[in-house]
């Protein structure tokens, strides 16, 4: 955590506090039972002023996974989408990571959650590259991992709930123990479905293969915004299941997420991708994406969210 950051302050249930000052009790049900959801966005500075990309996108899929869980948000979403600004403001960043978090607090410690108050609380932070400093230009080294996706009918996928990232954890810390950055995980039918917290994208000879939703991915929003720059580019995408072996002979892969951006992949289980470093068409769809969020480009999609 950067130290800067406890300087801050943090919205919590209806008013800002001191960052020091935003805590729950030890007995909170998601503290025992991981009962929350959350969304991760990045306020990028633009010419115009600071913008958190996407800002619309990210809350519907918040308040979409409190609905899957039947979590219900006291406040609206044009209410927490306006706090999420004036987080932003408040703290005076330029440029951050914001992250909203609902959640069941303090009541009863019975599974049942019924009875536990919703809590919601949005912070800010600074937070660099979150695959390093050099996933962007030169690529990481990956594994896939031990761990696979969830089932489905079992955790919901498409809800970005705090109880789905033990299994991203379990992920993570595999790939860093054994010597890489990230690891991919297989869904339980053992097709290719994302990293520990980033979608992923194949490229053979020049189409752009992605893993369907049903494949226990989280339908990123990033995923979304490089379907429609591909789009921009007359670069087919193919939807489909994406078998294991598949990664191996890939020219190009690359990992898109709010947190990652877009990161190329240089090897995966030591094989490496194409010629070991970033591709053609990730570096095409890389460059668009940062002119997009960086306020470079003209948002013809209605992405940005500019706080003034």
């Amino acid at each position: 955590m950067d130290p800067r950051d406890e300087q801050g302050k943090i919205w919590m249930d209806g008013k800002f506090v001191q960052w020091q000052d935003a805590t729950i009790h030890v007995m909170s049900h998601v503290v025992h039972y991981g009962s929350s959801v959350f969304e991760g966005m990045r306020c990028y500075k633009t010419p115009e002023g600071p913008s958190i990309f996407r800002l619309k996108d990210h809350i519907r899929r918040l308040f979409d996974s409190a609905k899957i869980y039947r979590m219900p948000i006291p406040f609206s979403l044009e209410e927490i989408t306006g706090v999420c600004n004036e987080t932003i403001k408040v703290n005076g960043f330029e440029s951050a990571y914001v992250r909203p978090i609902v959640f069941r607090g303090y009541q009863s410690l019975g599974v049942d959650p019924s009875n536990c108050p919703v809590q919601v609380v949005i912070g800010a932070l600074n937070w660099g590259k979150y695959l390093g400093d050099e996933a962007i230009n030169v690529g990481v080294d990956v594994c896939v991992s031990s761990w696979n996706r969830m089932a489905p009918n079992t955790m919901p996928s498409m809800a970005k709930a705090g109880s789905n990232y033990m299994n991203s954890q379990l992920i993570k810390m595999e790939a860093i123990a054994d010597g890489y950055v990230e690891g991919i995980g297989l869904d339980s039918f053992g097709y290719v479905s994302e990293g520990s917290g980033e979608n992923v994208f194949v490229i053979r000879d020049g189409v752009i293969y992605t893993p369907v939703i049903g494949a226990a991915i989280l339908p990123g929003i990033t995923r979304d915004s490089v379907l429609k720059i591909a789009a921009e580019f007359e670069i087919k995408v193919v939807e489909t299941n994406i078998p294991r072996e598949m990664l191996y002979i890939a020219d190009e892969v690359f990992f898109a997420g709010t947190a990652a951006e877009i990161s190329p992949i240089k090897s995966i289980d030591h094989v490496p991708v194409g010629n070991g470093s970033r591709g053609p068409i990730t570096e095409k769809i890389q460059k668009r994406y940062f002119e997009y969020v960086n306020g470079e480009r003209k948002d013809v999609y209605g992405w940005h969210n500019i706080i003034k």
